[in-house]
């Protein structure tokens, strides 16, 4: 079981007796616990999601250190062993890796793929095509190339920090009209009357139409508000 589900389990778990000794209700206790273990799940994803929006915004201070590493007099491979002690701390572990496995293989080339699929990123990608390139061909326009592929870079983590600002206010209206309604009801169910008719088949099936609402009324919203990703065009080998 992996540890997204067991956290969202345990909130359940919580949820289901903070809820069952505030409404006296299984029904209710059941659908609010319901929302709130898909809830800490879809939080959990959130946070693995902006782990890796993280290490896409590290990219264009990658290609600064490249540059500053090289114009100092360092070789290629010099500057991009020293991002492992040097470079943005969410990478630091990676290129510390490529360190130690460029000095026990001696092989660049299989390093550096190595570092491609473990980024699986298209701007890392460009950036390692470009060292490729710029290795094999002599690297007399590294700099160049490092320097418009990290304005490309910067332009676009702009334009997509620009747009992901304005679908915030819209995301966050959404989350709460969606809470607003089950909020209310933990609120009602504090009466005997609203437990006990939420608690008939007909409350019952109620309940259960408006957890299914919910969830998918979050997932589309959810789905709407991904930016699409950039192709990987340089995948290696």
């Amino acid at each position: 079981m992996s540890s997204q589900v067991l956290r969202s389990l345990i909130a359940f778990s919580f949820s289901v007796l903070g809820t069952l000794l505030l409404t006296h209700s299984a029904a209710i206790a059941l659908a609010i616990s319901t929302l709130v273990g898909f809830g800490t799940f879809v939080t959990i994803r959130r946070f693995a999601s902006r782990q890796e929006k993280m290490i896409s915004d590290s990219w264009p201070e990658v290609i600064d250190h490249l540059v500053s590493g090289v114009q100092s007099g360092l070789s290629l491979v010099e500057s991009i062993a020293g991002l492992g002690t040097r470079g943005p701390e969410i990478l630091r572990p990676h290129f510390a890796k490529f360190r130690t496995d460029l000095e026990s293989r001696g092989d660049f080339d299989s390093s550096i793929n190595e570092l491609r699929m473990t980024f699986a990123d298209p701007a890392a990608d460009q950036i390692f095509e470009a060292i490729s390139i710029s290795k094999s061909a002599g690297g007399a326009e590294l700099l160049n190339i490092l320097r418009t592929v990290g304005d490309f870079l910067r332009q676009d983590l702009a334009l997509r920090k620009e747009i992901d600002v304005k679908h915030g206010w819209i995301k966050n209206s959404a989350h709460l009209s969606a809470a607003a309604p089950w909020l209310l009801l933990i609120l009602l169910s504090t009466q005997p009357t609203t437990a006990r008719a939420f608690s008939t088949a007909t409350g019952v099936a109620i309940l259960a139409v408006g957890i299914g609402l919910t969830v998918i009324a979050y997932l589309w919203m959810e789905k709407l508000a991904v930016l699409p990703q950039s192709p990987r065009v340089f995948k290696g080998n």
